[in-house]
């Protein structure tokens, strides 16, 4: 390709010039430009209550936020709501391990969390299994080994895991263990606030 014999060293420079300041430019616009805005996380609605909450609208009205049942959590189950500060369990993180002598209703002054009699009395949750992922016909019983309530075993004539909801108390053991032992978790902890509503 023959080049422009008119095209000499001082149009280069000029060209030069004039591309460096439409670069500076485009750049300059785009730093003054409104950065993107972050996309805000979505708040989940699967946490559960600590051990012996009341009924979630007389929760709300007897919770003070004052964090003391977090506190006392020996295994930092407890965490709080981002937007209402209410304590909050998520048993995909940490469950709740059903302490004998339950520390967080003891350290609640507002009777938001009240005793209970034993930890079958509890009612944060209920498992449920989706039996499509689920491997318990293959052999495998982790979740069963661990519940603490004996709510679930296997029923060898289906070759399925069966939940006892009289005695599941939701603490969350078996959504735990079933995500450390299999690459997609099979049974998970639906709260009891969502439990107790009627289909509508």
């Amino acid at each position: 390709m023959a080049t422009d014999p008119t095209y000499g060293r001082r149009d280069f420079l000029k060209d030069s010039v004039v591309s460096v300041a439409k670069a500076a430019q485009e750049f300059s616009k785009h730093q003054h430009a409104a950065p993107d805005q972050p996309v805000p996380t979505p708040v989940r609605t699967d946490w559960l209550r600590p051990p012996g909450a009341v009924d979630e609208a007389l929760f709300l009205e007897r919770c003070t936020q004052c964090g003391d049942c977090g506190k006392v959590c020996p295994y930092g189950s407890i965490t709080f709501h981002p937007r209402n500060g209410t304590p909050v369990i998520f048993a995909d993180q940490i469950p709740c391990y059903l302490c004998e002598d339950v520390p967080c209703i003891a350290a609640c002054a507002t009777e938001a969390l009240l005793p209970v009699e034993g930890r079958g009395q509890i009612r944060m949750g209920l498992a449920s299994v989706s039996h499509r992922v689920c491997t318990a016909g293959q052999g495998c019983h982790a979740c069963a080994s661990k519940c603490p309530t004996d709510a679930l075993s296997m029923d060898f004539g289906t070759q399925r895991l069966v939940v006892a909801a009289e005695r599941c108390v939701g603490c969350g053991l078996c959504e735990q263990v079933c995500r450390t032992v299999n690459d997609r978790v099979a049974i998970r902890v639906t709260p009891y606030r969502l439990v107790a509503q009627p289909l509508s």
